[in-house]
């Protein structure tokens, strides 16, 4: 069907968890007809807590969260540039649920509740001459139709596919195996030893979790300095395991232990199920590519992608990205030619290979270089910038979980304006 002049363009936003909800919100504000697909009976991604186990080994889960989470992000870092927590919670580090109610309340101070549709699977999107195709499944009348869209957000997150790693012998080893995605609760390990690998934000807290129920807890990683154990009697570090045996693992050092039961904490792969070969992006090792400035797909620059970059300020990376990509879509600004944009990829990949980062695992890690990205992106389109003071509260926060994970929770953040923050009470 030809659109006509007044016809208002049509946005098709696939997810409603943190980075959904932002693409919903701002596409309507642009002035965009905008629906966000859901395929879970409420709306908060990753954030919302299920018990539920896979039925089978085709099953997925969807939940990450477990017993006991608390952010490893302040709350003051944790709000959109437009909404932010209310100031009834005093603590800064917050539960799952207490992010899941302000998401909530977010979706309900904007009205996106009538935008997004529950219980709605985008099963494949696929490009046509002049728009997207987007099949979705209606899980509560099991029917399956093509809808036609503008302009296509992905923002199904990256917390549902595992990715453990392919070490030696794990077929041997005959105790118990998972990914930390499936834990919930520390009881489940009560008097056993538990081999726990990675020292990531989960990682290190998972272990803090376990020790407390389990007998032993052994964590393996390969961090350049060791984090901070000292106050977790009974948890020992180990480095890399070299392979599995029947009972147990060899570490690198040569070392032995025996365990009852291994937890990966080792991160996910990228995936994107619903879409098909045709909308020109492949994940190699998760590398998200050809994508310019981690977000537009190159082949077909009407479709983006929300929440790729890691080591960030999740809510305001997303908010950004969205912001920055809706000059595009309606017409504020133009995009590059697709050599100029594929230039730029190349450069920025240069630049990482060059400053060592060979692993295109951490093709999408930002870290340090998220803040010349920020700076980046409001360039290109003007658009408003991350707040100083978010920059620098980051800062002081980062790393907290490897060195203080026994006291930096305990800490109170309090924003005083754009550019200064009070840390219990106190200005830094």
């Amino acid at each position: 069907m030809m659109k006509t002049s007044v016809d208002k363009r049509r946005v098709c936003v696939i997810g409603a968890g943190t980075a959904g909800l932002c693409a919903l919100k701002n596409s309507l504000e642009a002035g965009l007809d905008a629906v966000a697909y859901e395929r879970g009976a409420e709306i908060g991604g990753t954030w919302i807590f299920s018990e539920e186990m896979p039925k089978d080994e085709f099953d997925e889960v969807h939940s990450s969260m477990y017993e006991g989470l608390r952010t490893n992000l302040p709350k003051e870092v944790m709000g959109y540039p437009d909404y932010s927590y209310p100031d009834d919670i005093a603590e800064s580090f917050i539960t799952s649920n207490q992010v899941l109610e302000f998401l909530r309340s977010y979706a309900e101070h904007f009205k996106l509740k009538p935008h997004i549709k529950l219980q709605h699977e985008v099963i494949r999107v696929r490009p046509r001459l002049d728009d997207w195709e987007v099949y979705v499944w209606d899980h509560s009348t099991d029917t399956c139709d093509p809808v036609y869209y503008d302009f296509v957000y992905v923002c199904n997150g990256h917390y549902t596919e595992p990715d453990i790693p392919d070490v030696e012998g794990l077929d041997l080893f005959e105790g118990k195996k998972m990914h930390s995605h499936l834990y919930r609760k520390a009881d489940k390990f009560k008097d056993e030893r538990v081999l726990i690998i990675g020292a990531g934000p989960s990682g290190m807290d998972i272990t803090n979790h376990v020790r407390v129920a389990a007998k032993q807890v052994f964590l393996s990683h390969h961090l350049s300095t060791a984090p901070n154990t000292a106050f977790m009697g009974n948890v020992t570090q180990k480095p890399d395991v070299q392979r599995f045996i029947k009972d147990g693992a060899v570490f690198t050092d040569g070392s032995t232990e025996s365990f009852d039961h291994v937890m990966f904490c080792t991160g996910y792969k990228y995936t994107f199920p619903c879409l098909s070969t045709d909308v020109g992006v492949q994940v190699i090792d998760n590398f998200v590519q050809p994508l310019w400035k981690h977000c537009i797909n190159i082949n077909h620059p009407t479709m983006a992608f929300v929440g790729l970059p890691f080591n960030v300020i999740p809510t305001h990376i997303f908010d950004m990205q969205v912001r920055f990509t809706l000059k595009f879509f309606t017409g504020q600004r133009k995009f590059p030619s697709r050599e100029q944009m594929i230039a730029d990829l190349e450069q920025e990949i240069g630049e990482r290979w060059g400053c060592g980062v060979r692993n295109q695992k951490k093709a999408h890690q930002m870290g340090e270089r998220q803040f010349v990205y920020y700076n980046e992106l409001a360039s290109i389109a003007g658009i408003e910038n991350i707040k100083p003071v978010i920059h620098k509260l980051m800062k002081d926060c980062g790393k907290k979980y490897i060195f203080e994970l026994d006291t930096y929770r305990s800490n109170k953040y309090t924003i005083v304006d754009d550019e200064n923050f009070l840390k219990n009470g106190e200005a830094v």
